[in-house]
C-alpha cells in the first residue's frame, strides 16, 4: 500500500508570488525542504502541514491529500468526489477593464 500525499504547496506558492526561500523562513524550515514537499519527496509532520494551511489561509485538506488531485477545471464543486475539490474555490471571472462598463448619464 503507498502512503502517497499529494499536496498543492508549488500552485498555491505561485499562484501567490511566494519563493520556496520566503515560504521556508515563514514556516520556519529550510529552504529545500519546502522543495522536497512540493516534489513529494518527503510528506509532512502534522505540526507542520497545519502550519502550512494556516501561513496559506486555507483549510488543510485543500493543500494535502492522499488521492492525487484533479487537473484545475477539470472537476468543479458540484461534481467533486471528496470534500477536499469541492473546497477548493472556482477560479473567478476576471474583472471588466476600467472603463468597460455601462455608460451613465448624470442625473438632473
Amino acid at each position: 500500500m503507498s502512503e502517497a500525499i499529494y499536496n498543492r504547496i508549488a500552485m498555491l506558492r505561485v499562484e501567490r508570488g511566494i519563493s520556496r526561500r520566503q515560504l521556508a523562513d515563514a514556516l520556519g524550515v529550510h529552504y529545500q525542504t519546502v522543495g522536497y514537499l512540493e516534489r513529494g519527496e518527503f510528506s509532512p509532520s502534522l505540526y507542520l502541514a497545519l502550519r502550512i494551511a494556516a501561513y496559506f489561509e486555507v483549510p488543510v485538506e485543500v493543500i494535502f491529500s492522499i488521492e492525487p488531485f484533479p487537473r484545475i477545471g477539470a472537476v468543479g464543486p458540484a461534481q467533486a468526489s471528496s470534500p477536499a475539490q469541492a473546497a477548493w474555490p472556482a477560479t473567478p471571472a476576471a474583472p471588466a477593464p476600467l472603463g468597460a462598463g455601462p455608460a451613465t448619464q448624470p442625473s438632473g
